[in-house]
């Protein structure tokens, strides 16, 4: 027979190993990508397993072994998951559920402090390589190399990247107010700009579009937490908390999950996709050297909106979860 404190076992390893599978997968991807490891997708087409269709030029050697280290990531990342539940086994899903909000709260914070310091440090380089200002200040090397989206983005943009992460650990707050505020005062300060100096350039576009597109996608997972989402019903306002609480899990389980992992697995699925493409091309603006150099990060804004929603959608499902085995 099927217990109550059995069943809450069984919800924590199926939420726990939806999130350590899609971590593997997302380290995978990073391999995959960046370091040319094969992938399991390599490895399903060497044997034609699951439909794959087989490898004209069969994987040996260390290619084979690295397919096989990363197809071992996802079983020791489910044994991991079984080991933590078990050392943690009086541990309560709504304390897990906590434990979920509290990292997706720590991905938005740090999200949001990159795309700050990011955007004014880019919007500060374009300005000064628009205005000939790179060579009197930094000299004639810099003033090359700014303008190298490689040596930009791996040089200036990665390492405030790491800063933020760090900040956003140490601060509690999400800075939601601050950018909204910043991207309608950097509007503001286009239109005063342009028809009283007379001066407008792509850059100053390009970081309202780079603070808005943040602004909406990082808010979405903070605002489900919050239960900040306008419910367009006529029927959950009316419900009773149990009620409320199948809605919530069957919802997260059925919907709100599934979402989450299909923009994650499609935009993650190769070197050419929406996600992995502009990435790994460093792709920036149109605008070349009068733009910002950030639309890659643009593309990476889908992964984080994915990613904190799924954790978030996990964590709503085992609050729900909670609720109703606690009834």
């Amino acid at each position: 027979m099927v217990t109550k404190n059995n069943l809450s076992i069984l919800i924590r390893i199926f939420s726990y190993s939806i999130l350590a599978i899609t971590f593997v997968f997302l380290i995978n991807n990073a391999l995959t990508v960046w370091f040319d490891w094969p992938g399991i997708k390599q490895l399903c087409s060497n044997y034609g397993l699951f439909g794959f269709k087989e490898l004209s030029k069969p994987l040996e050697g260390s290619a084979l072994t690295l397919s096989f280290i990363q197809l071992f990531f996802y079983f020791f990342s489910i044994v991991v998951v079984i080991f933590y539940i078990f050392k943690s086994i009086n541990q309560t899903l709504e304390s897990d559920a906590e434990i979920l909000t509290k990292f997706t709260a720590y991905i938005i914070r740090s999200s949001f402090w990159a795309v700050l310091i990011v955007g004014v440090a880019d919007f500060l380089v374009s300005f000064m390589v628009v205005e000939k200002l790179v060579e009197p200040i930094f000299g004639e090397f810099l003033k090359v190399k700014l303008v190298i989206p490689n040596f930009r983005i791996t040089f200036v943009h990665f390492p405030l990247i790491l800063i933020s992460f760090v900040i956003g650990y140490f601060t509690r707050t999400v800075g939601f107010i601050w950018l909204a505020i910043l991207v309608v005062g950097s509007e503001f300060s286009i239109v005063l700009s342009r028809f009283i100096f007379e001066y407008e350039q792509a850059f100053q576009g390009d970081l309202v579009r780079f603070w808005y597109s943040a602004l909406y996608l990082f808010a979405s997972a903070y605002a489900l937490m919050h239960e900040g989402h306008v419910r367009v019903d006529v029927l959950y306002t009316g419900f009773s908390e149990r009620k409320k609480a199948w809605t919530n899990s069957m919802g997260s389980l059925l919907l709100g999950i599934p979402l989450c992992l299909i923009v994650i697995f499609l935009g993650l699925s190769g070197k050419a996709s929406i996600i992995n493409g502009p990435v790994l091309s460093f792709e920036i603006t149109q605008q070349g050297s009068n733009g910002l150099y950030l639309l890659y990060l643009m593309a990476i804004y889908l992964a984080v909106f994915a990613v904190t929603m799924l954790t978030q959608f996990t964590s709503y499902f085992m609050s729900s979860s909670h609720k109703l085995l606690k009834n």
